[in-house]
């Protein structure tokens, strides 16, 4: 390579930076927002969530974790912390010329917006009388704007499972009714786009709450969830965990 040819540091640094976050191609680093995935809550490291109605035990620790994963969300602390923001919109927040504009405003999200699966009204989220809740969030990605204008949304099916050589079996007659929290299971745009935890340190994940209202009690049930929207991709082969979730449900009866 001939001096001239021989990148200066402040090249080499253009393009770390680039592939820290490109905004041409929305990648951060080598990746599109289509490429991360979802987390539930309450969650363990199997992704199971079983337990018996009849003993408490068995489900007072799901509970424990809701309550303590939801009290940054309590409607004061958003309200005392965050901006009410115009719904059906990205929050986008432009810097001045060459000067970042920090720290960032960050939109509330209300607990209560969760209704049934708040924990206010119903302080056990369905866990005591089988209609248990479990939330979703996105995980966070710098600039992601998901949904290309329109407010991704949550919805919940049987997951296809293999049972043989050749035979594949899915639960989406055991699942039963379900309920969304905000309606119809959607993430606000106005939640997007983030900015990053040192530019908005009060920044609180949107949530979808979803709620089993009927399930088939004492059998595993294997359930996927999904984010749809125009610029997540749930069927890369890259990726397979990208935009989903899968997780399974059992509810013994005794």
């Amino acid at each position: 390579m001939s001096n001239k040819d021989k990148k200066t540091c402040g090249d080499v640094l253009d393009e770390w930076k680039e592939f820290f976050w490109n905004p041409r191609t929305r990648e951060f680093m080598g990746r599109t927002g289509s490429s991360w995935g979802m987390m539930i809550r309450p969650r363990s490291k199997t992704l199971e969530i079983t337990y018996s109605m009849s003993n408490t035990e068995t489900w007072d620790g799901y509970v424990n974790t809701l309550n303590e994963f939801l009290l940054p969300y309590n409607d004061s602390l958003q309200a005392a912390n965050n901006e009410f923001c115009t719904p059906g919109k990205y929050f986008t927040q432009d810097d001045s010329s060459d000067v970042r504009n920090n720290p960032k405003r960050s939109c509330q999200f209300n607990r209560t917006v969760l209704e049934d699966c708040s924990g206010l009204e119903d302080q056990y989220y369905g866990y005591r009388n089988g209609q248990p809740c479990v939330l979703i969030k996105l995980n966070r990605v710098i600039g992601m704007k998901p949904g290309d204008g329109e407010a991704p949304f949550v919805t919940c099916t049987g997951k296809k499972y293999k049972v043989g050589k050749d035979t594949w079996k899915e639960d989406s007659d055991k699942i039963g009714p379900i309920a969304y929290f905000p309606p119809n299971g959607t993430f606000n745009l106005m939640y997007y786009p983030y900015y990053g935890k040192h530019a908005q340190v009060n920044y609180s994940q949107p949530l979808v709450a979803v709620k089993f209202l009927n399930l088939t009690m004492n059998t595993d049930i294997n359930i996927e969830c999904r984010i749809m929207a125009r610029n997540i991709k749930v069927n890369n082969e890259r990726d397979k965990f990208a935009g989903r979730v899968s997780f399974l449900l059992r509810i013994d009866s005794i």
